[in-house]
């Protein structure tokens, strides 16, 4: 059986108890050494064999994944396996080969970066939806920037596009965003080096203009944390329950 496994978004201790047990039992783990923690791997048994699959191309991937088929292989990627892992291409393979697969879940960047920053995606008044998404730059975008920024009611997280922050500023800025629209960034969300940049849409550029790798852009005015209604679900028994006080006093 190959187990595609989520990693989490960089804390080791936010695996999954599921995919612990399968790396605990793997005879094979093929994992992004760039973006896996190493200290994910401690849950591996002794002779395991742990393999790096950074620089790999897919023919060398899925020559280990078919060569190992008869074995327990951990296929360990970043995050959630389900945003921006690859793996459909992956499974394509094992089922054009006939070979048994499994996907367990993990914490995605984006909800591990929600934790750290104390924040909730889906404030009433403000915004129900989450957009997850990348700014269109070596790797295309079918979705064009602009129909994202459109939906100014929506909480958006933008991965793999820290080197793309002008271009998001300068499409959000002409769609008519406020400049002093909250934008921050989190610099390898719950990992022992975490940082936090807070700005706005046209100063949070030159704040993490020194950063080239991993990091993640929310931008929104959900980040101001305001409800501009109360919740249904809290307020209206508590509505009630009053209105039944006052009938029977």
């Amino acid at each position: 059986m190959i187990y595609f496994i989520g990693a989490g978004p960089g804390d080791p201790d936010l695996i999954t108890v599921k995919a612990m047990k399968i790396l605990q039992i793997a005879d094979i783990v093929l994992y992004t050494g760039s973006l896996v923690p190493k200290e994910v791997l401690s849950w591996c048994k002794d002779d395991a064999i742990i393999q790096d699959s950074q620089g790999m191309k897919y023919p060398e991937i899925f020559e280990i994944l078919k060569n190992n088929s008869d074995k327990i292989v951990a296929r360990v990627h970043t995050g959630d396996p389900s945003i921006y892992s690859t793996i459909a291409k992956q499974i394509e393979f094992l089922k054009e080969q006939n070979i048994n697969y499994s996907v367990i879940p993990g914490v995605s960047a984006a909800f591990g970066a929600a934790a750290s920053l104390g924040i909730e995606y889906t404030i009433p008044g403000v915004s129900q939806t989450i957009i997850l998404s990348r700014v269109a730059g070596k790797t295309p975008n079918p979705e064009d920037l602009k129909n994202i920024l459109a939906c100014k009611n929506s909480s958006l997280v933008f991965y793999l596009s820290i080197l793309l922050l002008k271009k998001l500023k300068k499409e959000a800025l002409d769609l008519g965003y406020d400049c002093n629209t909250p934008c921050w960034v989190i610099q390898k969300a719950t990992w022992e080096d975490e940082k936090i940049y807070k700005g706005t849409i046209c100063d949070i550029e030159q704040k993490v203009s020194h950063i080239k790798g991993i990091a993640l852009i929310i931008m929104g005015e959900f980040l101001n944390q305001k409800e501009t209604q109360e919740s249904h679900l809290y307020v209206k028994p508590l509505v009630k329950e009053i209105e039944k006080q006052k009938e029977n006093s």
